[in-house]
């Protein structure tokens, strides 16, 4: 890129910081306008207008590329058309969004669930697995997780600042509550819920993980994208059960056949 180009790049990344975009979402955008600063060549990010940009999107479609791709570079180069360039023909450069494809999320069983549990490291990383599949949250949001986020007394697990840095929260089962407590006697965590090797330091989410099994032993289900972590009700009605009903925006809660453990006393982290 060309130091003119470079430093509008700059530009640009210091207004997203400004608005509070994340840092992946400015990682993105900024990759976005490299790709098409190679793309006009000579010419330079200045002269740009919203016909090189449709350009450019079309150039990316005929690559292979997915439609995110096609869309980000869509949000990405309109922004910095009209925040940097201060263009009035920002809002023209766009394309007719594709139509998707809709297809069902595979379901795993609650056998397929528990072989996951079984699969974890550690009570710590087990820990984490449930909040996952039974909470539905976030890899950042279980790291970040602090015992004061979990109410014990109204059953509630609060997320602060998730995915769009936006509060909310969820619902905490038995199963996990007691797990949760189990950890923290074991652990004794000086600042998060479930800490690593370093005392105050958060777990680590980047670890990989090879169970050792044995020759008969099942193998845990390959991990795919778009699978629901928690049992569908037609599996729910063959077993006599009748599936739990849960409040707006709430996910259902996963069911594990989990040891009996004994009666604790009532905790409430605040």
């Amino acid at each position: 890129m060309r130091p003119e180009d470079i430093e509008l790049s700059r530009r640009y990344a210091d207004i997203l910081s400004v608005r509070g975009n994340a840092e992946r979402t400015i990682d993105n955008y900024i990759y976005a306008v490299k790709g098409f600063a190679q793309f006009l060549g000579e010419r330079g990010l200045s002269s740009a207008t919203a016909d090189d940009i449709v350009a450019h999107q079309l150039a990316i479609k005929a690559s292979g590329r997915s439609d995110s791709c096609v869309r980000v570079a869509t949000y990405a180069l309109r922004g910095f058309l009209e925040r940097v360039l201060e263009r009035e023909d920002a809002k023209l450069a766009k394309l007719p969004r594709p139509r998707e494809p809709k297809r069902l999320p595979e379901v795993l069983s609650s056998q397929e669930v528990v072989a996951i549990l079984d699969a974890a490291p550690s009570p710590k990383y087990r820990a984490a697995f449930m909040l996952c599949c039974g909470a539905g949250l976030r890899t950042d949001e279980v790291v970040h997780l602090l015992p004061r986020h979990i109410d014990s007394e109204r059953m509630l697990i609060r997320v602060e600042q998730g995915k769009g840095k936006k509060d909310r929260q969820v619902m905490l089962s038995q199963s996990l509550l007691e797990e949760l407590r189990s950890c923290w006697r074991r652990y004794a965590p000086k600042c998060h819920l479930l800490e690593g090797k370093r005392p105050g330091q958060p777990i680590d989410a980047t670890r990989r993980y090879q169970p050792a099994r044995g020759p008969d032993a099942p193998r845990p289900p390959e991990p795919q994208h778009h699978r629901r972590l928690h049992p569908p009700r037609q599996d729910l009605a063959e077993r006599g059960q009748e599936p739990a009903r849960h409040p707006e925006g709430q996910g259902p809660e996963v069911r594990l056949p989990l040891l009996p453990r004994p009666a604790l006393p009532a905790l409430r982290w605040d």
